[in-house]
């Protein structure tokens, strides 16, 4: 790979790993389930590549990418339209249009969100992420942390109140910014 090959190579990377997660949620909203979610991802991130411009500037790329998830979310979904569970197209067009109408608040909500958790203390910050972990059965965890269930739910309760009231005061400060 010579040097102009990896500066579009790492200016694309630049580009789609700042708006990957952004994808993530939007392309999640539109399919069922994780697992639709990670196969139109990979798709996204070949067409994204493929046809990347690299005169684009950072907003054209969101608008683009988000285009492109659209794009692919819509064409899996026709690809398995044989399932009686799939939502017709107006429903799939007013999910894709609502969820792209809020991407940027909810990009900013999940930053907040993470400032946040790092402000936790070690213990609570541990906790989060350990209950919130994919396939996490709270009795489970209760047990080997040996607390009870409702004790455990008490807990998360209030680190869940506690992030509440920190992320709505980041995003208050983003606002006045």
């Amino acid at each position: 790979m010579n040097d102009s090959d990896r500066d579009l190579h790492d200016r694309f990377l630049r580009l789609f790993m700042a708006q990957e997660q952004g994808l993530r949620v939007f392309v999640r909203s539109l399919l069922f389930s994780q697992e639709e979610e990670r196969e139109v991802m990979q798709e996204v991130a070949v067409v994204l590549w493929r046809k990347f411009d690299p005169a684009m500037d950072d907003a054209a790329f969101t608008r683009w990418a988000f285009g492109v998830a659209r794009m692919e979310a819509l064409a899996f979904r026709r690809d398995r339209a044989r399932d009686r569970h799939l939502f017709g197209d107006e429903v799939f067009e007013l999910l894709a249009q609502t969820t792209a109408d809020h991407a940027e608040t909810l990009e900013a909500e999940r930053r907040a969100l993470e400032v946040c958790v790092e402000k936790l203390p070690r213990e609570q910050r541990e906790l989060v992420r350990t209950a919130y972990a994919p396939g996490v059965r709270m009795d489970v965890l209760a047990e080997r942390l040996g607390r009870t269930a409702m004790s455990l739910y008490k807990s998360l309760h209030r680190i869940r109140i506690t992030l509440m009231e920190c992320t709505q005061r980041e995003l208050a400060k983003e606002e006045l910014a």
